[in-house]
């Protein structure tokens, strides 16, 4: 067996490959931008054949870092979910653009579907809610609207971004792990559930076209696409992975991603949770057959908020300036930002909110604009919580990941608005890291993920220091800038 795991790590503006020794050592990285299109306000698509050659050309370029193919004892995905790619079984080529999570045009079927009374069974089944952001509703609208998709036929394969590259590195297997499946809203996540034909018809999706379910661990497929055998033996979505690299394995341990979203994971056990205040009911992995489940709460913009402070706004030159520029004024000068320019997720859910900078003045300074664009991670960071302990699962602590929290500025802001203490690993590349460790397991390099948690390493931790006073203070203006943002047109 050899002894490097590469893990192929499929976010929603880039593409990488991470190689990691079995000790947790991440030991090489390459990666790409992805492009992102926008062809009408609200839509969001990739191009699938890009995904591809782009992940394909960063994983050789990390095989070839280990020294061939012989020393790459397994691999394992994780990657951006929700998003939905449509291709040819035949010519193994994308038949349409891939629908991205983020994409918001199936907000009117989603709606309609809601005021027809069949959210109460979407929530039962799959722990959803009746959203655009969930691949249902996508895969519908695709075989409505693109002939090439309708006309497919027999041809049509469908699946979450998992599914189109292991059937590229293994030349046809059509799978999905229990994680990505759970996102569809076409599954059944009880213990024992798979597709669900109720849900299908729903959303007008052939069983036929879709892949069968998985483990997220074991002898998955093998690829020759690196100039020997391969196997493939773990895989994950991407919170998912990041709640397993985090190693929240006990009921209640709490993780937060700051990506291109932001994503907060409670362990929730092997029985199947639900909520009264619009959280989500998620399957957190599946071994042996087992589920473990997580209660999520989702937001649709983080990290992408500060790339649209610099690519769209021009702001800032780099994202490493958000640090010291919020640094450099005492408070917020009274200006909030709510980051909805994907519409506002938990606990709202307000697919058509849009976003909005309250509180300007002449006295308002870029340093102000990016602290609040900064403070707002807290700000809806300390929503969720809200609706987490209102399920009863109130956070003890936070485990935090994902590429913005390197901002020693902001983990200290989360530390202070939630009032909890902050753990930060010092390797934060967290999502890698569990899906690593899902190769790990299903290759025989460890037992099960208590030992594979070995790979984590050391943490940093930031404790609260802020007034609370001063705390409640921010809150009250976050709630009031919120409050005009959903509020209904002419209240």
């Amino acid at each position: 067996m050899g002894d490097h795991l590469l893990v192929i790590d499929e976010g929603t503006t880039s593409t990488r490959a991470m190689l990691f020794a079995l000790d947790g050592r991440c030991v090489g990285s390459e990666s790409a931008e992805l492009s992102q299109h926008h062809p009408r306000p609200g839509w969001v698509e990739h191009d699938a054949a890009e995904i591809w050659r782009e992940t394909l050309r960063v994983a050789t370029a990390m095989v070839g870092r280990a020294g061939g193919a012989e020393r790459i004892a397994a691999i394992g995905i994780t990657n951006q979910r929700e998003t939905v790619v449509f291709w040819d079984r035949d010519t193994g080529e994308p038949l349409a653009p891939a629908i991205v999570w983020q994409d918001r045009r199936t907000a009117d079927a989603c709606r309609a579907l809601a005021e027809a009374g069949h959210e109460t069974l979407v929530q039962e089944r799959t722990g959803l809610l009746l959203d655009p952001y969930f691949s249902g509703s996508k895969i519908g609208w695709g075989l409505r609207e693109w002939p090439d998709v309708a006309a497919a036929g027999a041809r049509l394969a469908v699946g979450t971004i998992d599914s189109w590259l292991v059937w590229k590195l293994t030349g046809g297997l059509h799978v999905t792990d229990a994680t990505n499946a759970s996102r569809t809203a076409l599954m059944r996540i009880a213990p024992s559930g798979g597709w669900d034909d109720d849900l299908l018809g729903l959303f007008g999706v052939p069983r036929a076209a879709l892949p069968e379910i998985i483990d997220c661990a074991g002898r998955i497929g093998e690829t020759r696409a690196f100039g020997g055998v391969i196997p493939i033996c773990g895989i994950a979505g991407d919170q998912h992975a990041a709640m397993i690299g985090q190693a929240c394995f006990a009921p209640g341990e709490t993780k937060a991603t700051f990506g291109t979203g932001a994503f907060v994971l409670t362990q929730a056990g092997t029985a199947q949770p639900s909520s009264a205040n619009r959280l989500l009911g998620t399957i957190a992995w599946q071994l042996g057959g087992e589920r473990h489940y997580a209660l999520e709460g989702s937001v649709f913009v983080a990290g992408s908020l500060v790339k649209w402070l610099r690519d769209t706004l021009g702001l800032i030159g780099d994202v490493a300036e958000t640090d010291a520029l919020a640094r450099s004024v005492g408070d917020n000068g009274g200006v909030y930002l709510v980051p909805a320019l994907s519409g506002l997720g938990a606990p709202w859910w307000q697919p058509e909110a849009r976003a909005s900078i309250a509180g300007l003045s002449f006295g308002t300074g870029k340093a102000h604009v990016v602290r609040a664009a900064l403070e707002a991670m807290a700000h809806q960071a300390s929503d969720l919580k809200t609706a987490f302990a209102a399920d009863g699962e109130d956070w003890r602590t936070l485990r935090i990941d994902g590429g913005m929290v390197a901002n020693d500025w902001m983990a200290q802001d989360l530390a202070d608005m939630l009032a909890v203490t902050v753990e930060r690993p010092r390797f934060a590349e967290t999502t890698a890291l569990g899906a690593a460790m899902l190769a790990g397991v299903g290759v025989g390099a460890f037992a099960d993920l208590a030992a594979a948690a070995a790979m984590r390493g050391e943490v940093e931790r930031f404790e609260p220091k802020l007034g609370e006073d001063e705390r409640q203070a921010r809150l009250a203006g976050w709630r009031k800038a919120v409050e005009r943002v959903i509020m209904p047109p002419g209240a």
